[in-house]
């Protein structure tokens, strides 16, 4: 009789603890690949407007991105104007006349997902209502409108600790209901690759917003650090790669490919090497009037295979001479992605040792190219390969 008593006890122990057991917030596996999509601001800043959500949507679905793995569209700043005498966030109802839930549920409808931009601040940087002091009210009204993206930014924030407001955030968007991606833009000032994962970050930008350029250090009006170059970004990504992995990504800011200020080389190499960064691919072009070129490069499914890679590692620059570098990224399967970069502004043959990549010198293995397409033979040991200027030959070694 004792004996059946302490099973009994023992049986309401369990039950009891499965009942009260924390539940996984609901922002658990989210973002387990780095997310991909398109985002207003490098090309059309404050210039958004329904119209301009509802075109972006459809091309990224005629254009073949969606097929591709693009998934979010996302309004970046200046969508709101205030907020009503409840303390309710008010969209533009010159720009957006149907509402926010309506354009989400016309995003949705083809498929996609929608995204939607904010401040921890007081207010945001083009100094639209923020979100300070409203975390939880904005959230319950984002959820309500149908959000599963939130780039939150770090403008007019004053003494704030970034930590704790971008941690404020994360628990306002789980006690909302609805799993929402959390995009923390803070441009790497407080090192959140140190703590973006433990508040439930699932991306943090690792530097100051990226410029159409190759190389640049253009200062902000007020004569503060700055808009980068691709290279300039690249070199900042050095050393932070053990800080990333599947649902939290360093993320060295959305992509400039197609917007006009570089060559179609100079994009080629800026998309491999965020592939190889395992970077959010956040599209930053106007997606209607893309030309070919520029769409064939945003949708090569080699390229994107190796930044959607499931083991979600990040990869590493494992040589460097002047100009001269060698970037690898191991995937699940074994073998490594590897981007042959050319800083120089004239051709030069690169060589891959397998001892770089993590590979005895004696095993013979198989090397793709990716933006060719082809097989380029076996090899044992090493590959080289002649790089133009700015550019990138971008292949699989496989054993």
């Amino acid at each position: 009789m004792r004996q059946r008593i302490w099973i009994f006890a023992v049986l309401a122990v369990s039950l009891t603890a499965t009942v009260f057991a924390e539940k996984p917030p609901v922002s658990a596996g989210l973002a387990l690949t780095p997310p991909m999509g398109f985002n207003t601001w490098n090309k059309f800043g404050c210039d958004v407007s329904d119209e301009l959500v509802r075109g972006m949507a459809d091309a990224m679905v005629k254009s073949g991105m969606k097929d591709a793995g693009y998934q979010y569209i996302v309004i970046d700043d200046c969508w709101q104007v205030a907020r009503d005498a409840n303390g309710n966030i008010i969209a533009d109802p010159q720009r957006f006349p149907s509402g926010i839930k309506a354009l989400a549920d016309y995003v949705h409808s083809l498929g996609l997902k929608f995204g939607i931009y904010s401040d921890a601040g007081s207010k945001t940087c083009a100094g639209r209502p923020g979100g300070r002091g409203h975390e939880f009210q904005d959230a319950l009204q984002y959820a309500a409108w149908g959000v599963d993206y939130l780039k939150y930014d770090w403008c007019n924030t004053t003494t704030q600790d970034a930590q704790a407001s971008y941690g404020l955030i994360r628990d306002a968007l789980d006690a909302s209901g609805r799993p929402i991606v959390l995009s923390i833009c803070e441009w790497g000032k407080a090192k959140p690759w140190l703590w973006g994962k433990d508040v439930g970050g699932n991306l943090w930008r690792t530097t100051d917003d990226i410029n159409d350029t190759w190389e640049s250090h253009e200062k902000w009006p007020d004569g503060s650090c700055c808009r980068r170059g691709v290279v300039d970004i690249l070199d900042l990504q050095v050393g932070l790669e053990s800080f990333a992995g599947p649902g939290h990504w360093n993320d060295p800011d959305m992509l400039e490919v197609g917007n006009g200020g570089m060559s179609t080389i100079e994009y080629r190499s800026h998309f491999s090497l965020w592939a190889i960064l395992a970077a959010p691919l956040m599209a930053g072009n106007d997606l209607r009037s893309m030309t070919p070129e520029i769409r064939d490069l945003l949708i090569n499914k080699e390229v994107i295979g190796v930044n959607q890679d499931a083991l979600g590692r990040e990869g590493r620059r494992v040589w460097k001479d002047g100009d001269r570098e060698v970037w690898s990224k191991e995937q699940q399967d074994g073998s490594r992605a590897v981007a042959l970069l050319n800083r120089g502004g004239s051709e030069q043959q690169i060589p891959l040792k397998w001892e770089q990549i993590g590979y005895p010198a004696h095993v013979p293995a198989t090397v793709r190219d990716l933006w060719a397409h082809k097989e380029l033979g076996k090899f044992t040991g090493d590959f080289s390969a002649m790089v133009p200027p700015h550019g990138v030959v971008m292949v699989i070694v496989r054993p």
